[in-house]
């Protein structure tokens, strides 16, 4: 039954529309900027985060049948507040309105903001069998075309003989041009076909290296039917999310942001992949089969990935016998080394998983096979002592997770049979009320424990040599003010890159938001780091490790205007003590101007900003709004402005955007950037970038 409190908040929801509209990719770009901005990489990619927001912003979600991974896979809602939302659902046999949602416990007004144009309530409608019609009349065809490009010359494109080239790894194959492509139909999230191809800079295209054109082809055909036993089918690239990441997850993860109680990741199984990521996905075939709340899921993939070969022995009959001495993930090839490492290492990966879900709980074992053609077997140092090494790796893991009222318990454990070693995490969330829960997580991941594809919750991107416990917490001071909060210490029991012995640290986090209004945010960030690391400054053959601290401030503030402006202003301030290089600090001050509004096709984007570093020690991270599926937080270190301009305009009703990107940074006094042949004569780096979509 709809009330006058109801009424009351769609008012209060809406209000702010009549003068202000948001088109959807800004309220999708808002949630992707939360989740980068805490990545602090200068390249990464999240395509499958927006292609799924996206997705729910033009089908939202039927809150009257959406199931737990649905809601789920919004990133936006807590563990409580689905589990509340489902039990709540059957109570009343369905809602009539999604306002009713704030007489629940766990749900208030700005979770409402955050999910409400990715929901809807509406009547159930009977389930249909599909026919191949709704397929071409429902499904809908995408094609990315795009370009983008450094303005100044290289040192590596400096013209100059093929023969040269061979014998020196300082010059690039290929132009200075970037190109992308990527046609993909879809019918809802139960069909999905699609081919992505791309050429990163330096590379050839349908050139002596490249003869088959792009360095980069992706192929993918997926079909997902959650009603029927057979539910999930992956042909050609895919990827494969299992438990807690501990022994297998090829899609993104995060780890610690200030959303600092929703630490549970939720495995998805198999999923398409349409990404550039040239080393994170499998490449075969999977099929999830179910009954009711059991399913399986097995999957079979080989493909190459770039081995740093070494010859270790003569044979007899005069062969070399080569090894794998490293594995490299950046996937360029664009000088000859680089070429020379190119798929010259065969993967096989097998898997399998079992899983039963009923209501709040869920419980599931995997087992995964890992091959290479050649054997593996990281440089002879000392830091490397416990890392894996032959040409097999097995691992097994259990993993859970139960959902009761306000409390959420998870966890996973898994050996490597390498080395036997075995490894757990383990957390917990419990919301005290609607306005404070708090979440705790214990890890150990031991010094010899191995797993290529695992992504679980840590300080470091590995899930190896450390042990941590983190606690973390959400309040809701008040109707404006909110507080994020986190603690985690960490340590590791053997040498680990840059630290050459046994380690331990923590990092704090506090961040005090004041939102009065919808129109209005302001946010107060801290965070302060402590890590050990081998000092610079040392006169013997043994490298003393010393212990650094590093802190970091950030005001930021959003302002939306009348007419469809908005502004973005941000401030950072970044210190680091450690006693071989002293105090050094840095700063950056950066202001971005948008325009937004839904009766105009045009969209713009502005941002300028300076910068001061004493170091790359106190380097600042700042995410910029790109090209659609483009994402990048270029660092900011040295002294310097940064601008850039981006323009995106919406044709032929809808069904095409165009955008066009400039950039720059400039730096002060600088008579070169970067180095080898990286290396750029002068003080500019500027780039463009254009791209066209095209929907049908």
């Amino acid at each position: 039954m709809i009330t006058l409190r109801h009424i009351g908040v769609a008012f209060l929801l809406f209000l702010p529309f009549m003068g202000l509209t948001q088109k959807k990719n800004d309220v999708i770009q808002q949630r992707i900027e939360f989740i980068a901005e805490e990545l602090e990489a200068e390249n990464i990619s999240l395509e499958d985060v927006f292609d799924l927001l996206y997705y729910y912003y033009d089908h939202p979600l039927n809150l009257n049948d959406a199931s737990r991974d649905d809601l789920q896979e919004l990133r936006l809602l807590s563990d409580f507040q689905i589990n509340e939302l489902i039990e709540e659902r059957e109570k009343r046999n369905g809602f009539s309105t999604v306002y009713e949602l704030t007489d629940l416990k766990y749900w208030d007004i700005p979770t409402l903001e955050n999910v409400l144009p990715f929901i809807v309530v509406a009547p159930l409608e009977e389930e249909k069998e599909r026919d191949w019609l709704e397929y071409v009349k429902d499904g809908k065809l995408e094609a990315y075309f795009r370009y983008q490009r450094v303005l100044e010359e290289k040192r590596g494109y400096e013209e100059v003989s093929d023969e040269e080239k061979e014998e020196s790894n300082s010059y690039y194959w290929g132009s200075p041009d970037k190109v992308y492509s990527r046609i993909r139909y879809t019918h809802k999230k139960d069909l999905s076909i699609g081919i992505t191809m791309e050429k990163d800079a330096g590379e050839q295209l349908f050139g002596k290296t490249q003869p088959q054109g792009f360095d980069f082809y992706s192929g993918h055909a997926y079909y997902s039917n959650d009603s029927k036993f057979l539910r999930k089918v992956a042909v050609g690239d895919f990827q494969v999310e299992l438990g807690q990441a501990l022994a297998f997850w090829t899609g993104y993860a995060f780890n610690k942001t200030v959303d600092a109680t929703n630490l549970r990741k939720n495995a998805r199984g198999l999923r398409p992949y349409a990404s550039v990521d040239e080393t994170r996905f499998m490449r075969g075939g999977g099929i999830e089969l179910g009954w009711k709340g059991l399913s399986l899921t097995t999957w079979a993939s080989r493909k190459g990935v770039d081995g740093s070969l070494q010859v270790v022995d003569t044979l007899e009959s005069g062969a070399e016998a080569r090894m794998a001495s490293s594995i490299n993930l950046s996937g360029f090839h664009r000088t000859t080394s680089e070429l020379e490492r190119k798929n010259s290492l065969q993967e096989t990966v097998l898997g399998s998983n079992l899983k039963y879900e009923y209501r709040g709980f869920q419980v599931g074992v995997s087992a995964i096979t890992q091959r290479f053609d050649l054997p593996y077997a990281r440089a002879d140092r000392l830091v490397n002592k416990y890392e894996f090494g032959g040409d097999e790796l097995t691992n097994i893991s259990a993993d859970y997770s139960y959902i009761y009222r306000n409390l959420s318990i998870f966890g996973e454990v898994s050996q490597s049979r390498s080395s036997n070693a075995v490894a757990v995490l383990q957390g917990a969330s419990v919301a005290l009320s609607k306005s404070a829960s708090l979440s705790a997580m214990y890890r150990n991941y031991p010094k010899d424990y191995h797993a290529f594809y695992a992504r679980a919750f840590g300080e470091s991107s590995r899930p190896i040599n450390e042990r941590g416990f983190y606690l973390g917490g959400q309040f809701d001071l008040s109707d404006s003010w909110s507080l994020n909060t986190y603690v985690d210490f960490f340590s590791s029991p053997w040498l680990r890159f840059r630290v050459d012995a046994p380690s331990e640290g923590h990092e704090v986090l506090g961040q005090l938001k004041y939102r009065p209004r919808t129109d209005l945010e302001l946010f107060l960030r801290v965070r302060e780091q402590q890590k050990m690391q081998n000092s610079r400054d040392y006169e013997t053959n043994i490298r003393p490790v010393e212990t650094y601290t590093q802190r970091t401030y950030r005001l930021s503030g959003r302002f939306k205007l009348q007419g469809g402006w908005q502004l973005k202003s941000r401030v950072d301030y970044v210190t680091d003590f450690r006693e071989s290089m002293g105090f050094q600090d840095g700063f950056s001050v950066s202001q971005d101007l948008l325009y937004r509004s839904k009766g105009f096709p045009l969209e713009f984007t502005f941002r300028y900003a300076i910068f001061d570093t004493e170091s790359y020690d106190v380097r600042i991270y700042s995410y910029e709004y790109n090209l659609q599926n483009v994402f990048s937080i270029p660092v900011y270190f040295g002294q310097g402005s940064r601008g850039y301009a981006m323009v995106r305009y919406t044709f032929m009703n809808g069904k095409c955007d165009l955008w066009l990107r400039y950039a720059a940074f400039v730096f002060d006094g600088e008579g070169s950037l970067s180095s080898g042949p990286e290396t750029i004569q002068g003080n500019v780096r500027s780039e463009v970038g254009a791209q066209l979509r095209i929907r049908l």
